[in-house]
């Protein structure tokens, strides 16, 4: 039944976007597909990633997002058991974030079924999955998604191989999988991938020679900017490469995951994984309201902020830290008002920063 059903959803929904691409792109968006603009790459998984993404997109199509997929919860991390298949939603959410009308592709491809055996399944999960079983390999039907919506760049899951995390705590005790890093992650003094001999696409492997800039975050330090780096080839390249490279630091700590680090730490994180230290940190300078930080407390996240001494620390590592208003205060049905990067404001930032260099 499930197989069934799955079918006529795909059927409907390529039908439905191929329709939409010949109608909505029009006769001038293939010679703007790829146009000027510098070279990027973002590394990371969410949220935060597709966040940036929204931004980035205003200003270059030269995009190439690459994408943890160790992700196991909810329908990803169902797909991901169910089927063999790597968890395509945080890989979805990039697309859609590049995609020409992301708001009105978003309501579509995200819409969640709410009963029968699809109960929890997003539809643009499904799509990934079908397209994956028609092509035999997840990372063919990622490409075939960013040329069937015509997005503004390129997305890439980091490997096509199957990958857990693992980490060890300080108590000595290990433990497996994303959902028990996010409950640990304060708590770590390692971390590494499983199998460790994985390997990251040629594709990802290829497109930091093109960057111009790579772009590390924001996003979840444990579970989506750091396992990316866990791949010895991939965290070799970027140490190599001489193209500057960005951290930017996520507004709050995140309850357990971060819970308690401040910002020295989270960049030692990423250096050490990444086997250098980022050239460039960009962090929120801008206060956080007051009722909002008490609400994320009782939950037990803090804001980070840069103090003096953490400030001399940094420059000591030989790292370059911009200060920037770089968040928005959202409305969200569930959690009330909730603070997020602003797509705007930090790709702003990202690309002053890129003719700063650039004169140079």
């Amino acid at each position: 039944m499930m197989s069934f059903i799955l079918g006529v959803i795909t059927t409907l929904a390529v039908l439905f976007l191929f329709g939409r691409i010949r109608i909505g792109s029009g006769k001038h968006s293939i010679g703007r597909r790829r146009s000027s603009g510098p070279y990027i790459m973002a590394i990371g998984g969410g949220t935060g990633l597709s966040t940036l993404l929204r931004g980035i997109k205003a200003f270059t199509r030269n995009i190439t997002a690459v994408v943890a997929v160790t992700d196991e919860g909810g329908s990803s991390g169902r797909i991901r058991n169910e089927w063999g298949m790597l968890p395509p939603g945080d890989v979805r959410n990039c697309i859609v974030a590049l995609a020409e009308n992301d708001n009105e592709l978003r309501s579509i491809l995200d819409f969640r079924f709410d009963r029968g055996e699809l109960s929890g399944h997003s539809l643009g999960n499904l799509l990934l999955l079908a397209v994956t079983e028609m092509c035999g390999d997840f990372s063919l039907a990622v490409e075939k998604m960013n040329h069937l919506l015509s997005i503004r760049g390129r997305v890439l899951p980091v490997t096509t191989e199957g990958i857990t995390l693992v980490g060890r705590t300080k108590s000595g005790q290990d433990v497996r999988g994303e959902l028990d890093i996010s409950h640990h992650g304060h708590e770590l003094s390692e971390i590494w991938l499983e199998p460790p001999e994985a390997k990251p696409l040629a594709d990802v492997i290829n497109a930091v020679d093109d960057s111009e800039v790579i772009l590390l975050g924001p996003g979840s330090l444990f579970t989506s900017v750091i396992p990316n780096l866990l791949m010895p080839d991939f965290a070799d390249k970027l140490k190599d490469s001489q193209v500057p490279k960005v951290y930017i630091c996520n507004l709050m700590t995140q309850p357990e995951e971060t819970q308690g680090m401040n910002i020295v730490q989270h960049l030692d994180w990423v250096s050490a994984a990444l086997g250098c230290v980022p050239n460039f940190l960009i962090v929120n300078s801008e206060k956080i309201p007051d009722d909002i930080v008490e609400a994320y407390r009782q939950d037990g996240a803090s804001p980070l902020y840069l103090d003096e001494s953490q400030r001399r620390i940094i420059r000591s590592m030989g790292c370059v830290c911009i200060e920037a208003s770089i968040m928005s205060v959202f409305e969200s049905k569930k959690e009330g008002r909730v603070v997020r990067h602003d797509p705007q404001k930090l790709a702003s930032v990202i690309f002053r920063l890129i003719r700063e260099i650039s004169d140079e």
